[in-house]
């Protein structure tokens, strides 16, 4: 059996850890498993095993540098996932779009009586 790629990535996306990592990334470029472990409260390890969910999404990609193996991000899988919700972004809009429109015909009446 195997699992598309958009599934993968989800996956790997449904972690807070990850998303935080992800988001380090994005911030401040290349990092290593030690700076990246630093504002969580669980060991190496455990960041390291989110570093590998996160590599086999696709999300980053890791470096040898001497002993080092810094992460950075990749986005491409993120660039597949935005293409997915583009889909259903007019939709939700629309009815975002609705919903103010109706909660302000409700507070003219509020404010007409």
């Amino acid at each position: 059996m195997t699992t598309d790629q958009l599934s993968v990535t989800f996956a790997a996306l449904a972690d807070p850890t990850r998303r935080a990592i992800l988001a380090r990334l994005a911030r401040g470029g290349e990092a290593t498993v030690n700076e990246l472990a630093e504002p969580f409260p669980f060991t190496v390890q455990a960041v390291s095993k989110h570093l590998k969910v996160l590599e086999h999404a696709g999300l980053i990609t890791r470096g040898r540098t001497a002993q080092l193996r810094p992460s950075r991000l990749h986005g491409e899988p993120l660039r597949e996932v935005d293409a997915w919700l583009e889909q259903y972004r007019g939709t939700w809009e629309g009815r975002l779009d609705r919903l103010a429109q109706h909660l302000h015909d409700i507070q003219r009446k509020a404010d007409d009586e």
